[in-house]
């Protein structure tokens, strides 16, 4: 058996650990959000699962997946 195809096993306390997908973000209308560029705001609106509308009291933002930097309230 080769090398390349061993199964490699990735021990949690390595430094170099397996390259894992975060969680994808979802937001519903309603929804109290915190950006970190705009604040406080609420969804306004949804775009399917690509983007949102966001209303931050003076001014409304779209804002595109993968949501950077926006999190639930």
């Amino acid at each position: 058996m080769k090398k390349s195809e061993a199964v490699r096993r990735h021990l949690p306390t390595s430094p170099f650990k397996a390259r894992t997908e975060a969680p994808r973000k979802h937001f519903s209308v309603g929804e109290r959000v915190t950006h970190d560029a705009y604040g406080l705001g609420r969804v306004v609106g949804a775009e399917g699962d690509t983007a949102v509308m966001v209303d931050f009291g003076s001014r409304q933002e779209r804002i595109v997946e993968p949501y950077t930097g926006m999190y639930p309230l």
